[in-house]
């Protein structure tokens, strides 16, 4: 299931779709420089935004999700504890960032 905002679709049925559904899954809860490497799955996926919202919003603890690492989104939660929804602030900032004509997903910032 879809929901069209403002010209793009965030999927809420995202899991599904996740480049990491090809991929064993112990792969992508690792440490060390095993970690770039499950990263790396993350880097051209579709629903990248929302694999990331989902485990913030959760505050899920282990495994590489969105690309990035635990340590990571605790940093990022412990920088934005304001947050109360990081899907929201990621869809209107993907919004935001498509209507700007750009169309590359690696460029949004949190």
């Amino acid at each position: 299931m879809t929901e069209t905002t403002s010209s793009q679709v965030w999927e809420r049925d995202w899991a599904a779709r996740g480049s990491c559904s090809q991929v064993n899954p112990d792969d992508l809860f690792v440490q060390g420089a095993e970690q770039n490497r499950a990263k790396a799955v993350c880097m051209g996926c579709v629903v990248r935004t929302e694999c990331l919202s989902d485990a913030l919003d959760n505050r899920t603890e282990f495994g590489v999700w969105g690309g990035m690492t635990e340590r990571e989104r605790r940093a990022l939660l412990k920088k934005r504890p304001n947050v109360q929804s990081w899907r929201r602030l990621l869809e209107t900032a993907r919004a935001e960032h498509l209507s700007s004509g750009v169309a590359d997903d690696d460029s949004l910032a949190v």
